[in-house]
């Protein structure tokens, strides 16, 4: 049996100076590294997600809803959807994007990156690949989806963190719990929307996941 840790969305977009900041957003990324430096050798896998806008539909909206309709963020290609700088991918074993052309809240709906287009804060200005090339391997139809490479790893036990605690990371967590999975999402390594997160709680453990 192995064990993953699942690092969700710790994008630009979603820290502070973002389009769609979760407050702390920053914190959670630099908590995140100093937590996956001490911790390491207790996985057998790390693993990051990333929104990964291409055209989503009406997930964007010019007057959002800030329930099922957002303003535009993580839009692929741009500094936005790149991990942020805080987050150390040292020990980051595989990158899954996701919602390219619809809205896409769990890890679950991403498919792995090749090594050469992850944008990452460690990039030079101008390393993200081009829209153009996103929108191709996008539509590959042989694409490796999160599911698929955590169990072709043989993975039983994932742990989640990331961003935001009431939806990406819920949406993960309840997707991996449905998958198989034994799940916990760790608390102090997440941040939300919401500024009282107790329903989103109580949904996860409700639905199987265990919060440390």
């Amino acid at each position: 049996m192995s064990r993953a840790l699942i690092i969700v969305d710790v994008q630009n977009d979603f820290c502070e100076g973002g389009s769609l900041p979760v407050k702390g957003g920053a914190d959670v990324a630099a908590a995140i590294s100093e937590y996956v430096d001490t911790h390491h050798n207790q996985f057998d896998h790390v693993v990051a997600t990333q929104d990964w806008h291409i055209q989503p539909g009406d997930h964007f909206a010019e007057q959002p809803d800030f329930v099922d309709t957002w303003p535009p963020h993580c839009v692929a290609g741009t500094r936005g959807a790149e991990l942020h700088p805080d987050l150390d991918t040292e020990y980051i074993d595989a990158y899954f994007q996701k919602g390219q052309y619809t809205a896409a809240y769990s890890g679950f709906e991403g498919v792995l990156a090749p090594e050469d287009a992850v944008p990452t804060g460690e990039r030079k200005p101008g390393g993200a690949p081009l829209v153009e090339d996103a929108e191709a391997f996008a539509a590959d139809e042989d694409a490796i989806g999160l599911d698929d490479w955590l169990q072709s790893h043989d993975v039983e036990d994932v742990v989640v963190v990331g961003l935001a605690t009431d939806y990406c990371v819920m949406a993960t967590a309840l997707d991996a719990v449905q998958a198989g999975y034994s799940v916990t999402v760790m608390r102090e390594l997440t941040a939300g929307i919401a500024p009282d997160l107790d329903d989103a709680y109580a949904e996860m453990e409700l639905g199987g996941v265990d919060l440390a």
